[in-house]
């Protein structure tokens, strides 16, 4: 696999990111592409994880904003498109929102 073809798969759900890492720990070439597209990735997925338990909680107690929050969720999904589209041009630019505070948190 390609270090591009690395850094989109690992925007692609948990189960992407699983391979995109074992596919990444396994080559002998270690790509700081790669390396920084799993970084955001995973902030992305950690942050979805936070998003959904703070978002289901607050719907519980007030269920009235149920549609706002819905809209909310949608939030990492297109997080997730605009990390492939800059994986996909080979560019090492942080996701909005997220992407400055997970630089340099993950040893991979």
């Amino acid at each position: 696999m390609t270090n591009r073809t690395m850094a989109i798969v690992a925007y692609i759900t948990i189960i992407g990111w699983v391979v995109a890492y074992l596919s990444y720990r396994k080559s002998d070439d270690k790509s700081p592409l790669v390396r920084y597209h799993l970084t955001q990735s995973i902030g992305i997925i950690l942050f979805s994880i936070v998003l959904s338990i703070v978002s289901g909680i607050l719907v519980g107690i007030l269920p009235s904003l149920a549609t706002l929050f819905y809209i909310i969720s949608l939030c990492p999904f297109v997080l997730m498109l605009m990390g492939i589209i800059t994986a996909s041009n080979e560019a090492q630019r942080p996701i909005p929102l997220i992407g400055k505070l997970v630089e340099g948190k993950f040893n991979l």
